[in-house]
């Protein structure tokens, strides 16, 4: 099968679905990662939090640690919009690669490049019949996230947490709370399943 997740920052495909896109790899299927920003950001002052180039290098690490193929949108962080430009590059990718499933942000996460994003893909999905929405943060939105499509990760969480770990540089600006969230969020969701481990999405369409 061929795969397609689409992340707006480096980490939120790890954060995610990390533990799902693992377990894709591992069953043979073609699974490409689009990041549509560099993920670049400063704070108030001017003073950068973090830093481009080390974040991509950080992003290769996990990229080859879950054994994904990385594609770079480029698209300054925060100034990730809804138009052409974004659909442009992600129909590319869908129609180059056949794509058959895709994960998304979910679209309403309070995250402005999160939330534009998920929309962009929404729209050039029309005719990939899967489509899968995530989470990548913990943050309150007006709606609340409709989790009810679980994905066992139990044999694939350490390489999840492998490949979270290797973004240095947040886990260290964060002091890990990201990965402790998520390592919570997986075991309350793997109850829920009989599982030890589990990743959840909202379902947005599914053609068996």
């Amino acid at each position: 099968m061929n795969i397609l997740a689409v992340g707006a920052h480096f980490d939120d495909i790890e954060l995610g679905c990390g533990g799902t896109l693992a377990k894709h790899v591992k069953a043979g299927d073609n699974v490409i990662v689009f990041i549509a920003t560099d993920s670049q950001f400063r704070n108030r002052s001017g003073e950068i939090l973090r830093d481009g180039k080390t974040a991509l290098e950080e992003a290769k690490e996990a990229a080859s640690i879950i054994g994904y193929k990385l594609v770079l949108g480029g698209i300054p962080t925060f100034e990730l919009e809804y138009g052409e430009a974004v659909h442009a590059k992600l129909l590319q990718i869908i129609e180059e690669n056949k794509i058959e499933l895709i994960y998304t942000h979910w679209c309403h996460d309070v995250h402005h490049d999160h939330r534009n994003l998920s929309y962009c893909t929404m729209h050039v999905s029309r005719h990939v019949n899967k489509l899968l929405m995530y989470r990548s943060n913990w943050y309150v939105s007006e709606k609340e996230f409709c989790g009810n499509f679980f994905v066992d990760i139990t044999e694939t969480w350490e390489t999840k947490e492998r490949a979270v770990k290797s973004y240095k540089t947040e886990m260290g600006r964060t002091g890990g709370s990201w990965l402790t969230w998520f390592r919570q969020d997986a075991v309350n969701n793997g109850l829920k399943m009989g599982v030890e481990y589990a990743e959840i999405f909202q379902l947005v369409k599914w053609l068996a």
